[in-house]
């Protein structure tokens, strides 16, 4: 299945399923407003490649211009607000009789913002501070704070909490997202390419253990043709018209 409208078959998984995992991706926080990866190069910050900034080796080198990197990344997140999709998450994992997990390959925190509660953030989250050494938790730094802070525990400078190239992912996050796949009933993947591992493995897990598969997106990934369904559109209109399908209702901001 090929367009924006649930089949018969996909709608009776839900409306039975014990389990959901809904898994996301850049897409849901692009219609926000919210920059990929490689559209946050603007401004001053055009002539730097985004693949040479995110890396322990350019943080080690350059940590003040790494630094301020991330700052106006935040500063672009803060002036966005979650969408309809966003709020269809949050409202479903509310409304559900059942173990309903969340888990993004977003840094921006937006369903949080939204009101979803059990989160699984796979690449961390921007607006997070954590020491360099440790991993110290921070309190929250100024917006205008222009270098890294040192860690009032260890003295290490201070660095975004998300995953770099060549670092791994949280293990415990990982581990849950696993289980939560391999584990459930159906997986709702939503506005992701299905190229990033291992998180773009996690409907394949769910697959192979008997799952039912949605995909969400405008188009077409690898994902599309191992499917169960695949509803073309985007998250905002497609997420809100199933949760009021399910549930009978509109979904409150």
């Amino acid at each position: 299945m090929a367009d924006a409208t649930p089949d018969v078959a996909a709608l009776e998984r839900l409306r039975q399923a014990k389990s959901i995992l809904a898994l996301t991706g850049a897409g849901i926080s692009a219609e926000s407003g919210v920059p990929t990866f490689r559209e946050a190069q603007s401004g001053l910050w055009a002539r730097y490649d985004p693949m040479e900034l995110a890396t322990p080796e350019a943080f080690a080198g350059q940590p003040d211009t790494v630094w301020q990197w991330y700052q106006w990344r935040r500063r672009l997140v803060a002036e966005v607000e979650p969408n309809p999709a966003h709020y269809a998450l949050a409202n479903w994992e509310q409304h559900f009789d059942g173990d309903f997990l969340l888990v993004t390959q977003n840094v921006d925190g937006l369903h949080q913002r939204a009101g979803s509660q059990d989160v699984v953030e796979l690449h961390g989250n921007l607006q997070r501070t954590v020491c360099s050494s440790d991993r110290h938790l921070f309190d929250p730094v100024p917006e205008s704070l222009d270098a890294p802070p040192a860690c009032p525990r260890c003295g290490s400078l201070g660095r975004p909490d998300v995953v770099w190239f060549g670092e791994m992912l949280p293990q415990a996050a990982l581990n849950r997202a696993t289980q939560a796949a391999a584990s459930a009933d159906v997986v709702l993947s939503i506005g992701t390419s299905s190229l990033v591992h291992p998180a773009a493995s996690l409907p394949a897990i769910a697959l192979e253990h008997g799952a039912w598969v949605i995909e969400i997106n405008p188009t077409e990934t690898p994902l599309t043709r191992l499917a169960s369904s695949s509803l073309r559109g985007k998250a905002g209109e497609v997420l809100p018209g199933l949760f009021r399908r399910l549930f009978g209702s509109a979904q409150a901001h």
